[in-house]
């Protein structure tokens, strides 16, 4: 199946590549012509256009730097894109998603929002997640296209949902490298190298994956039993962080952060519970 890229920066040029190499003509169109030059010398042809490049191809991949660019890229195009399917790639909000699902609901056209949980080197690359959401006939009329920049997970229908767990997981990924980094300090003030702390912390995060999939379900329930270890167990071992990062001359905020996240929870009630119980204090704004 042909397919038009839109927007031509490191990641729009390596979903560009992506598509080159697994077999699909590719049309390319970006507002400065000189990035085109790469996917064009690989195979790509060049559109005049965007309206052109719409013309192309039955999808059409957009990855521009803003939700509203894409409107603005695509204001003249509205016409041409009817009937056809748009994947955005762009990253926004999810409101923003859902703005542009019901524009382009208004001009029929099939739209579908997408997240890319890659940097541009990991695209085409089978173990990386691409997260779509939107209309589900048109991601399974193009799921195999969109196959060739990575692993494609379909989330629903609603636009916005890709937007919302691409948000969410760059959450967590903030959360763990900033945990990560304080290890690697922390150890390395003994002078321990953080190539030999980081294989053994990487091992254990597949323990604290287990955390996740045990609490998901208490979440859900509202049932926080605390028989793995309390959130009294929790706030004593987060102690010894704070003063051993404090005794190396380490910044502490971060994990005095994670004991103050703890002790609302216990002056509400909760040392007795999991640590899922804090989900409570996450969702009254701070307050347990």
């Amino acid at each position: 199946m042909s397919v038009t890229v839109l927007g031509l920066g490191q990641m729009g040029t390596a979903l560009a590549d992506a598509f080159l190499a697994a077999g699909h003509p590719t049309t390319v169109w970006n507002r400065s012509a000189g990035k085109a030059d790469g996917p064009v010398a690989r195979g790509a042809a060049l559109a005049g256009g965007a309206a052109e490049a719409v013309a192309a191809s039955p999808l059409v991949v957009v990855c521009l730097s803003t939700y509203d660019v894409v409107r603005e890229v695509l204001a003249d195009s509205a016409g041409t894109l009817r009937g056809r399917t748009l994947v955005n790639l762009t990253s926004g909000s999810p409101e923003q998603a859902r703005e542009t699902a019901d524009w382009a609901a208004g001009h029929g056209i099939d739209y579908v929002d997408g997240a890319i949980m890659s940097t541009p080197p990991g695209i085409g690359n089978s173990a990386i997640m691409l997260l779509y959401s939107g209309s589900p006939a048109a991601f399974a009329a193009h799921e195999g296209t969109l196959r060739s920049l990575g692993d494609a997970v379909h989330l629903g229908d609603d636009a916005g949902t890709a937007s919302l767990y691409d948000t969410a997981l760059l959450g967590m990924m903030w959360a763990t490298l900033g945990g990560w980094l304080q290890g690697v300090a922390l150890t390395g003030a003994d002078g321990i190298a953080a190539t030999a702390f980081t294989p053994v912390a990487v091992r254990w995060l597949t323990a604290v994956s287990g955390f996740m999939s045990t609490y998901a379900p208490q979440i859900d329930a509202g049932a926080y039993p605390g028989d793995d270890a309390t959130l009294d167990v929790h706030l004593a071992s987060v102690e010894h962080l704070v003063h051993a990062s404090a005794a190396r001359g380490l910044d502490v905020e971060l994990p005095g952060l994670f004991k103050a996240f703890m002790e609302q929870g216990i002056a509400a009630g909760y040392g007795g519970d999991s640590y899922a119980r804090l989900i409570d204090v996450v969702r009254n704004g701070g307050r347990a």
